[in-house]
């Protein structure tokens, strides 16, 4: 890129709360690229180079700010989960360690995102994108953020670590925390799910959140009435289980419809439907737009520091109001209460109905769970003025308002930046979206639609495969690592401006971008049949991705898999098992439910 260029996106991702700090960045590209890129935009002067090190470290310093450090590894030992009250009866400590993970697809396999992933397909499947590896990235630059907010607060900044390790741990911790609980999935885990096939060739996903519009759009197309309704319950929770093995009618009864007749049935129903886009289609409307948006406002004033920051919870004392459902603002205040904020949750009278979605751990969901321990909650009908009331008023006290409602919502309330403001003038007012206004015409904002219109469901299948968006919620969990990325960002804004408030902006648009972006770079080709792993007599060994075609040389079908792995290392090659049980080596909460590691250590 350019330097005008990069003065360009820096100026679009709004105001710089890094200006006048540097950073030496230093470790392979895989690991540091999403750091240097991320920091640039945030104002720093970035200087980088490659020592041959298996890791990645960042210094940032300057500005009135001393040293702050983060290292990013592919792996490293784990501590125990912050949250997690019992350990694991004989489970091996640490998880995967740092011999058996040394790049992007021993990280996919070594975490379960391979397991979890390949659950539409029946079988582990690598992520043709270098998802943990940006994850990671993403949680080492919120790692330096929160040391700076730490230091500005009058607390002192510690070192940070992570890695994709952590990261992928991270990204299936709802998928884990299901797999340990009490009681079984509410939908059957099998093979198959979307997308579907139009009579004249479109692949597409199909959108809806209301079981009356599903009937409808199947209805209008002729499906038989029990497929139609068999096919429901496997559609709502493919979110929670990645796969949806529903009738194979209904597949047919698209096979039968024109595109036009598909999307006549969507537009008469209520239901969503959008055809996949190519990498090549993506790559001709790329704008280069930053992930995220920081716009101060108001005129700011004193900021009432009523707590010291800690290495340890650089946030402590800091309070963030969540109004969030599903994984997306959720996840980004798990993240902000990890670094020691206090998380209020603002839910509907009656209390979030997702605590209830199965499977369950002490009669909690422990999906839920994962994304909402140890936050306190609040009820308030926000429909309502007096509940509206009631937001204002905790709204007040607090540092950070985050959600992810529908777009136009929170203006319809009037519970926008602006309208905050003058209850909170500095508030960071931070909004998680789908597609944060930059999409004409763009369908529903969820995790699957986004993947299909921006062409991460080609970006993510080998180049001889037919392209079809991941089950996995890949969006929905690296949108909400943005979301708290912008939220730290936003708040050492505030630090640095005098305590102005600040709206901060981002989205799952944003999210696929980062996956997607890489593929585009280089001229919309997807990758060759890498990651995918190979069947061993008892599971499924994955070789790493520099010795991928090597490896396919050898027979490990009659193999174990640890003696499939100790066969290729005797000959130089590289390979990690498929983790398949996601939840065997994990800590619990006092729910019983399972807890993964937190996603840095600092010290």
């Amino acid at each position: 890129m350019t330097q005008a260029a990069s003065q360009d996106l820096t100026a679009r991702a709004g105001a710089r709360p890094l200006d006048a700090l540097r950073c030496d960045i230093v470790g392979p590209p895989e690991l540091t690229d999403v750091v240097t890129a991320h920091l640039r935009l945030l104002g720093a002067h970035t200087t980088r180079s490659d020592d041959g090190a298996g890791s990645g470290r960042a210094v940032l310093c300057g500005g009135g700010f001393g040293p702050v450090e983060a290292e990013v590894r592919w792996a490293d030992p784990l501590g125990p989960a912050r949250d997690a009250v019992a350990p694991p009866a004989g489970a091996a400590p640490g998880g995967p360690g740092p011999g058996s993970v040394h790049d992007e697809a021993t990280a996919q396999a070594a975490t379960g995102v391979m397991s979890v992933h390949g659950r539409r397909d029946g079988a582990p499947r690598g992520l043709g994108v270098d998802y943990t590896a940006t994850a990671a990235g993403v949680l080492a630059v919120q790692g330096l953020l929160a040391g700076l907010v730490a230091e500005a607060r009058g607390g002192t900044a510690g070192r940070v670590t992570t890695s994709a390790v952590r990261a992928g741990l991270l990204a299936v911790s709802q998928y884990a925390a299901a797999e340990g609980a009490d009681e079984g999935e509410a939908a059957q885990l099998a093979p198959g799910g979307p997308p579907f096939t139009s009579a004249d060739g479109v692949v597409f996903e199909l959108e809806t959140l209301d079981p009356g519009a599903w009937a409808a759009f199947w209805r209008a197309l002729g499906a038989p009435a029990e497929a139609l309704r068999a096919g429901w319950r496997p559609f709502q929770f493919r979110y929670a289980t990645a796969c949806a093995p529903f009738p194979e009618a209904l597949h047919t009864t698209v096979h039968g419809a024109a595109w036009s007749r598909i999307q006549a049935a969507a537009a008469a129903s209520g239901a969503e439907v959008c055809a996949l886009r190519t990498l090549a289609e993506r790559a001709a409307e790329y704008d280069h737009a930053p992930p995220w948006t920081l716009t101060p406002y108001g005129p700011g004033g004193l900021v009432h520091h009523r707590q010291v920051p800690t290495p340890e919870r650089p946030l402590a004392g800091l309070t963030v109001l969540e109004a969030g459902r599903r994984i997306q603002a959720p996840l980004a205040a798990h993240l902000l209460r990890l670094l020691g904020a206090d998380v209020v949750r603002v839910e509907p009278p009656g209390g979030d109905p997702l605590r209830g979605m199965p499977p369950a751990c002490g009669g909690v969901s422990a999906r839920w769970l994962a994304l909402n321990r140890g936050k306190d909650a609040v009820e308030a009908d926000i429909k309502s003025p007096s509940g509206r009331r009631r937001l204002r008023d905790l709204v007040a006290d607090a540092d950070v308002f985050l959600h992810n409602w529908a777009p136009g919502k929170a203006a319809q309330l009037a519970l926008d930046a602006d309208d905050l403001a003058r209850v909170n003038p500095g508030l960071v007012y931070a909004y998680t979206s789908g597609w944060a206004g930059r999409i004409d015409g763009a369908p529903m904002g969820t995790d699957f639609m986004v993947q299909a219109r921006t062409g991460v469901g080609e970006a993510v299948r080998p180049a001889d495969e037919p392209p079809a968006p991941s089950l996995m919620t890949l969006l929905d969990v690296l949108g909400g690592l943005l979301g708290a990325e912008a939220v730290l960002a936003g708040l050492l804004l505030r630090e640095r401006a005098g305590g102005r408030g600040v709206r901060v902006d981002s989205s799952l648009l944003g999210a696929a971008d980062a996956l997607v972006g890489p593929a585009i770079a280089r001229g919309a080709r997807r990758p060759g049949g890498f990651r995918r792993p190979l069947r061993t007599a008892d599971g499924w060994v994955a070789p790493g991705d520099g010795c991928a075609a090597a490896v396919g040389a050898y027979d490990v079908g009659g193999l174990g898999t640890g003696d499939a792995v100790r066969l290729l290392a005797a000959h130089g090659l590289k390979a990690t098992a498929v983790a398949s049980d996601l939840a065997g080596a994990l800590g619990r909460d006092g729910h019983g439910a399972p807890v993964v590691p937190d996603p840095w250590t600092f010290g």
